[in-house]
């Protein structure tokens, strides 16, 4: 007989079919987190090169990085704990949480701890020997590196944390911790300039910022889910699948950024690093593209996983909704990055790169329509307890585009980088919803008719490239984004979609007024 709930833990009975009203704003409030420490970033960025000097800044960025890169010691296990933690409110088990918790934040602590010996042995080798450090920063850059150490454990169990509140989806509370700790990766260092300019003195504040997102993040769970105070317990028996779904987790995580990232070590190789700059240029807008996606995504993950094996017809409904918003609110700014790309970049950076990079952003673009659209599949597979098919299907994908790439740009130049990479997109995008239609085939009639509009927008991409004055590609993003818009709305939308799509703009309207 299953217990009732306790009158204190009525916050820990979330509803696990957020209404579109809901994931709209947990998707913006995921797109303001993301955002914010982006353009702080712009601000603080030049400062610090000028008040660190270049060796310096050009450390701590490779700690910056560290630091996220690091995060992968938890082995996917941040992932797995949201998907076990929205699987339990799904089927009303809250009492099993607590238990799964601390055994993941245990595990998770403990991977920490590993990275952390790694790196604090390691330190000497990386900052005497593999980085050509000037002989006066090494002792500095050596410090650095171990203060890093101990803040490893600290910024692997964030993710868990993050997990935790994520399945409960608390996007609001989320974001209102990442907003400031992420500006205090770039304002912290600042803060430390005006007394000190020593790297050592820099990361530490960095690491003392990460300590105090830790602690808020544990506070917040215990404030979203009071039985983590009452029963702290390790469970054996739980070791196993979070090791094994987070496992092919991470095989996913390491894949998926290869593939985004590594034509440019490609083009350096096969063409010149000189025409590497071509390239990453407009690659370095284009994937900022990714960010809605990713924010959209996020939110949908735990619904999907907390319903699955509770009501699939649900998530079926629920994924077809997300694919087809996620079309609609991406095609009309795509347009626009394909059909402006040659005045941007001659207003950015001047007409040689506007010659050289306008048909690399725009294949880039489209590409990014495309592949974007995947991540939808992807979050089903992965809720519905199968990462192995998803981590198959990139390690599949990284070894033929590999090769893909590598001829295209042999043969092409940066150019074919650019159509090597939309190829991979529109092949993963089809890979991941042909898996995915057994999981959820009440949506595939939804699907077909996003394929159908997605095939008339690439056809309007076409025209907008085809069309070569200004005022043309003007009148083509009008009538596109405008005809693309109708056609959402009579043809993708159910009118009770039309409702809920009303209901959240006037919601927007009603606060920004």
């Amino acid at each position: 007989m299953m217990q009732k709930v306790p009158e204190n833990d009525r916050l820990e009975e979330p509803s696990t079919l957020p209404s579109m009203k809901r994931m709209a704003g947990n998707t913006a409030w995921n797109m303001v987190g993301m955002c914010a420490p982006m353009v702080v970033a712009l601000f603080s960025i030049p400062l610090l090169i000028r008040g660190l000097g270049d060796d310096r800044f050009g450390l701590l960025a490779l700690v910056w990085m560290l630091v996220g890169y690091f995060s992968i010691f938890d082995l996917g296990l941040g992932r797995a704990l949201t998907k076990m933690t929205a699987e339990c409110l799904g089927r009303k088990e809250q009492e099993q949480i607590p238990r799964l918790f601390w055994t993941s934040m245990t595990l998770m602590t403990g991977l920490g701890l590993i990275g952390a010996v790694l790196l604090w042995f390691s330190a000497p080798w990386l900052a005497l020997r593999v980085l050509n450090v000037p002989e006066h920063l090494q002792p500095e850059t050596l410090t650095a590196f171990r203060v890093v150490s101990f803040g490893l454990p600290v910024v692997v169990a964030i993710t868990g944390l993050i997990g935790v509140l994520e399945a409960y989806q608390r996007f609001k509370l989320i974001n209102l911790v990442r907003i400031p700790t992420g500006m205090f990766t770039f304002l912290g260092p600042l803060a430390v300039l005006p007394f000190s300019t020593s790297l050592s003195a820099v990361v530490g504040v960095l690491i003392a910022g990460r300590i105090a997102e830790w602690l808020i993040y544990f506070l917040a769970c215990l404030r979203c889910v009071p039985r983590l105070g009452g029963l702290i317990r390790f469970e054996a028996a739980r070791i196993k699948g979070l090791l094994c779904f987070g496992g092919w987790m991470t095989v996913s995580m390491i894949a998926t950024p290869l593939m985004i990232h590594i034509d440019r070590f490609l083009i350096g190789a096969i063409i010149s690093v000189s025409a590497v700059a071509y390239y990453v240029t407009p690659a370095a807008i284009v994937v900022k593209l990714l960010i809605f996606p990713r924010a959209w995504v996020s939110v949908l993950f735990p619904a999907f996983a907390a319903n699955f094996f509770v009501d699939r017809l649900a998530v079926a409904k629920m994924f077809g909704q997300g694919v087809k918003f996620l079309l609609a609110a991406s095609f009309p700014v795509i347009l626009a990055v394909v059909a402006f790309a040659p005045e941007g970049l001659l207003l950015w950076l001047g007409p040689e790169f506007s010659t050289h990079s306008t048909p690399v952003m725009r294949w880039l673009a489209a590409g990014i329509l495309v592949y974007s659209l995947s991540f939808l599949p992807c979050a089903l597979l992965q809720g519905a307890g199968r990462p192995d098919i998803t981590a198959k299907v990139h390690l599949a994908e990284l070894v033929a585009y590999l090769v893909l790439a590598s001829v295209m740009i042999h043969f092409f130049g940066i150019v074919g980088a650019a159509m090597a990479w939309f190829v991979r997109g529109a092949v993963d995008a089809l890979a991941m919803f042909g898996l995915a239609r057994r999981f959820a085939p009440e949506s595939w009639s939804q699907v077909s008719r996003v394929f159908r509009a997605l095939a008339a927008g690439l056809v309007v991409i076409i025209f907008a490239v085809l069309a070569p004055e200004l005022w043309m590609r003007v009148l083509v993003w009008l009538l596109g984004a405008g005809g693309f818009a109708l056609v959402s709305w009579s043809y993708l939308f159910t009118s009770k979609e039309q409702r809920e799509v009303l209901r959240v703009l006037s919601a927007v309207k009603a606060r920004a007024l």
